[in-house]
């Protein structure tokens, strides 16, 4: 039995039918054509095939390809690491810099001391750090104060550090009078000049603005770096007219003198700094006010 339906299985794949084509009007037989299942089913999986080749063929040599799901060639992928990696040192890099513009911030409102600034790396220093080399001993103290107090007065020094400036013009920070002279020795690095209200700040120097700020001991502040190392800060100020990162000219107006003081009988003043290398240094050496 199992012998005679197998016979009569592979019979009928294996019988061929006649498909024929007869011409309506004529009845002449235009096309026969002797087919059989076994034949169908054959042509029907080559074409399969066939088709199937033909669209791997495209997918692989073409850029068909990209547009597969999960699919990146090495050049994408090269790319996108590349991306990633300069993406991760471009952010080290803008989180140093921010965090050495606020050090030279600090150094300059004298929150840390100047003399334990060896380098730029150490700018850029843990808080604990800062901390570590705040911390003098008496000795270089002592050393200190003794080499500042003969430096005072020394000619070489005074020559150098005009030298420095040979070739700049200063402007006049503000049209007023003095009313402080500079004097290092009672913590007062600048000079006051009384100007009457809302009078114009002008920058000494070219230079970009490295800060602006409002504390409440100084009213707004604004800070100048200048070429050859000279930093220029204007405290005491009313209205701050530039900001950070802003470009000025010598002679452009960057505040306004305050429009009044707490107290009545004080007159609206400037009070005006000219560091340089982180030294404080004396206006009038630079300034005809």
């Amino acid at each position: 039995m199992k012998k005679k339906s197998r016979k009569t299985f592979w019979h009928n794949i294996k019988f061929k039918y006649k498909l024929t084509i007869v011409n309506e009007n004529t009845l002449e037989e235009v096309v026969a054509i002797h087919v059989s299942k076994l034949n169908g089913l054959s042509v029907l999986l080559s074409t399969c095939v066939v088709l199937f080749l033909i669209a791997a063929i495209i997918i692989v040599f073409t850029p068909l390809r990209n547009y597969l799901p999960g699919y990146m060639n090495s050049e994408v992928r090269s790319q996108v690491v590349s991306n990633a990696l300069r993406a991760d040192s471009m952010q080290e890099a803008l989180a140093r810099q921010s965090l050495y513009i606020t050090n030279i911030q600090q150094i300059l409102k004298g929150e840390i001391v100047v003399d334990s600034v060896y380098s730029i790396d150490s700018l850029v220093r843990t808080d604990m750090e800062m901390d570590a080399l705040e911390k003098v001993s008496k000795e270089e103290l002592a050393f200190r104060k003794s080499y500042e107090d003969k430096e005072q007065y020394n000619l070489t020094t005074v020559s150098t550090n005009l030298h420095d400036a040979s070739g700049l013009i200063f402007y006049r920070p503000v049209r007023g009078i003095m009313s402080t002279n500079f004097n290092p020795d009672k913590k007062h690095f600048g000079v006051d000049l009384t100007a009457s209200p809302n009078e114009n700040v002008l920058a000494v120097l070219d230079g970009t603005v490295i800060a602006a700020f409002y504390t409440a001991d100084w009213g707004y502040v604004i800070e100048v770096q200048h070429t050859q190392n000279f930093v220029s800060i204007y405290k005491q100020c009313g209205t701050l007219m530039k900001a950070e990162g802003d470009r000025v000219k010598g002679g452009d107006v960057i505040a306004l003198v305050e429009a009044k003081t707490t107290d009545d009988d004080v007159q609206p003043h400037l009070h005006f700094e000219l560091w340089h290398r982180g030294t404080p240094m004396n206006p009038e050496k630079y300034i005809v006010f």
